[in-house]
């Protein structure tokens, strides 16, 4: 995909900066109508090609400087000083084409405790109608599942027999099943929903930006944004890096970042929107000071839980040179096979406790022991479940390190910093223990791998979960969204950056506090739902729909 020919400083309605989750569905709403014109700016390059069209290889892109830009947190002062990779995606579809395509809406609690929050009309009754408008639902439950949208969203053919078991497992150990986690029911064990279509990733390069390209109206810039350009309050444009020269790309109506949770806080440091002090200390001239711009970092961590397996039934066999040589080859010329899936197609959401009203434990389920990275696989044959707390209290924070654009910012998690994070992921721990102990297993389940059975007291398990937690890679929160009078809030319920006229931040990094699941499908609909905001239409009718409780959640855990 290139970049149609027009000189760069050319004026448009809307600048996008990013082409990822949310920036191609505003480019693609934006753009709808033929009468306004629509600049994406994107830094990255291609994403052509099988490493991330073929889902199988989704370990690849996020290691690979060509497609991500490589941020690491800052030491973590509670997981024994260690420095967590932050993948975000640095190519076109951005972090939708390195991620792991598991689609999850969230809960509809969640979007309620936005509304409350101060996220005024982004409750589940007003997102709803936007999920379902952006989806092509393959298997999804009929009424709560777009079925004419932009995004096509599948389950996979669930053929290895431990997917099943995991299911089954949870059953028996009393848990609720789900037909539908993104529909009327979150809670429970079932099939989990992948962005795949036709065998490949489908991204919202493939699913947004490609068809908005054909456009007259679309333009994609190949240039580094360097900050927003604002005059008398208002912004006006992108300053951008291009070709070894510095230009400006000029907004006619507004300037929209869509640059990830880590960048479009750094792109408002840059320019003159954030702490006050913090910019001054930088020699950054204050346009509007926003002490909440890059505070309120939240994401999942996780786990891996893994035990040998018995049978020669997992995806170990198959990480030789020569068998992956056949699974690229079949899925090369035929888009099936075990390349086209992303090998997570079981997964649940849980409650923890009983007095917990909605799930706040996620387990994705794999046929394989590996490091989500590809790097290090455990020998023989294994499975594992990667599991976490979903709401953690920790918050961090992404601050500029120097006015330079070119230099990273510092990111701190600040992980595992409440008491409750402990608490809760020896908990997740001891979970997954009892749901591999279950019958379903009994013919696959060998030894514990990993943590390994002789860690069972409180200390053992805080040491494993200190050494080995890993981010599930959901950074938000970074541009809180919530009342226009909130100090610490950066943008209003419309997406309005407070304190500037004419720029609005509109992915992750507004989310007021961390959904329930990976992060991609809420971040879409962002998009989809800011689209209206900007072109000032009316949003889409509240959906009066009531979703599935659990009658026992005051009384027990399943």
């Amino acid at each position: 995909m290139s970049s149609k020919a027009l000189p760069v400083h050319s004026q448009h309605d809307f600048v996008i900066i990013g082409s990822g989750s949310a920036g191609a569905a505003m480019a693609y709403r934006l753009s709808e109508d033929g009468r306004t014109s629509v600049a994406v700016i994107e830094f990255g390059g291609s994403d052509i090609g099988p490493l991330i069209q073929m889902p199988s290889a989704l370990s690849y892109p996020m290691n690979m400087g060509l497609y991500d830009w490589g941020f690491r947190s800052e030491p973590e002062p509670h997981l024994g000083g260690r420095r967590l990779a932050t993948p975000r995606g640095k190519v076109i579809g951005g972090s939708s084409s390195i991620n792991g395509m598991v689609y999850v809406r969230g809960h509809a609690l969640d979007f309620d405790h936005w509304a409350e929050s101060g996220a005024t009309g982004w409750g589940y009754a007003d997102v709803l109608p936007y999920f379902k408008r952006m989806e092509t639902s393959h298997g999804g439950e009929a009424g709560w599942r777009g079925v004419d949208g932009p995004l096509h969203v599948q389950r996979g053919r669930r053929t290895n027999p431990l997917y099943a078991a995991f299911v089954e497992a949870g059953r028996l150990a009393g848990f609720e099943l789900t037909e539908d986690y993104n529909g009327s029911k979150q809670e429970g064990f079932g099939a989990m929903e992948q962005t795949i279509h036709g065998g490949r990733r489908w991204s919202t390069a493939n699913a947004y930006l490609r068809p908005a390209l054909k456009r007259a109206n679309v333009r994609l810039i190949k240039a580094f944004a360097r900050r927003v350009t604002i005059e008398g309050g208002r912004a006006t444009g992108v300053e951008i890096e291009t070709g070894g020269a510095v230009q400006v790309v000029q907004a006619r109506r507004e300037v929209i970042v869509a640059a990830s949770a880590i960048n479009s806080p750094k792109l408002l440091q840059l320019s003159g929107i954030g702490d006050g002090a913090l910019l001054s200390a930088h020699g950054i001239e204050v346009a509007a000071h926003r002490p909440g711009v890059g505070e309120n970092l939240q994401d999942h961590l996780e786990l891996y839980i893994q035990q040998e397996c018995l049978q020669p039934v997992t995806l170990n066999s198959r990480l030789g040179l020569f068998p992956k040589a056949l699974i690229g080859a079949e899925w090369l010329f035929l888009k099936t096979g075990l390349g086209a899936t992303n090998h997570f197609e079981s997964c649940a959401f849980v409650r923890s406790r009983a007095g917990e009203p909605y799930p706040d434990i996620q387990f994705h389920f794999l046929p394989a022991a590996i490091r989500y990275d590809g790097k290090t696989a455990a020998k023989g044959h294994g499975f594992q479940a990667h599991v976490g707390p979903m709401r953690s209290k920790s918050r961090g924070h992404v601050r500029l390190s120097s006015a330079d654009p070119r230099v990273a910012p510092k990111i701190v998690f600040n992980y595992m910093s409440h008491d409750d994070d402990w608490r809760d992921f020896r908990h997740c721990i001891r979970l997954t223990r009892q749901i591999f102990s279950q019958q379903a297993f009994d013919a696959f389940r060998g030894r514990e791998i990993q943590p390994g059975e002789a860690a069972q007291d409180d200390t053992a398990l805080d040491a494993f979960i200190r050494d080995h937690a890993e981010s599930a890679y959901h950074p938000c929160g970074t541009c809180r969204m919530g009342r226009a009078d909130d100090v610490f809030a950066v943008v209003d319920p419309q997406c309005r950056v407070i304190g500037v006229d004419g720029l609005r931040v509109a992915d992750s990094s507004i989310f007021p506090r961390i959904t329930n699941g990976n992060l991609n499908a809420p971040s879409i609909m962002v998009g989809e739902k800011a689209s209206d905001h900007i072109l000032r239409r009316e949003p889409l009718a509240p959906s009066n729909q009531e979703p599935w409780a659990n009658p026992r959640w005051r009384k027990s855990d399943r």
